[in-house]
């Protein structure tokens, strides 16, 4: 199964368009989670919204995450150990204030498990493979243990 989310706030026609538009090639169930979004689904099960707990559900049983570029979410695919492919949103098309997502993906598509696609072929390219999960690294712990190191002596 896939799971695609395109978070709560803003709408991201644009990604659902392009996964219903692969989902009849994938050969396995995709489920959406489309906020806010206007576009009707013709093959994929789509919903505004889940709960946080099925939400949960739904991608720790998932095979791949496909979502835009927010933290919360390549967060919970690091939580549950699976792949996800970030797709950016952009400002040009009026799918966000600013490029931040861009900025995002540019730093994230060089770490274990986090693949980045911008257009229909690269979702379809990454999407017909057998990915990585997304894994917490050594180097990260140690930058996490420093960052909570510094804020204990900011605090104190």
């Amino acid at each position: 199964m896939i799971i695609v989310t395109v978070g709560t706030q803003l709408p991201f026609d644009r990604l659902i368009m392009m996964m219903d538009d692969i989902a009849p090639d994938l050969g396995k169930p995709v489920m959406a989670q489309t906020g806010v979004g206007t576009y009707t689904c013709r093959n994929i099960q789509a919903a505004a919204n889940y709960s946080p707990i099925e939400f949960d559900d739904y991608v720790k049983k998932c095979d791949v995450l496909v979502a835009h570029a927010g933290m919360g979410t390549v967060l919970k695919a690091y939580k549950y150990r699976k792949p996800i492919i970030i797709v950016p949103r952009k400002a040009a098309l009026g799918e966000h204030r600013n490029d931040h997502q861009l900025a995002t993906v540019s730093q994230l598509r060089s770490r274990i498990g986090i693949h980045a696609a911008e257009t229909e072929e690269e979702l379809r390219s990454l999407l017909s493979q057998d990915l990585e999960p997304a894994l917490v690294t050594n180097d990260m712990l140690e930058r996490r243990a420093q960052l909570v190191g510094f804020v204990r002596k900011l605090i104190a």
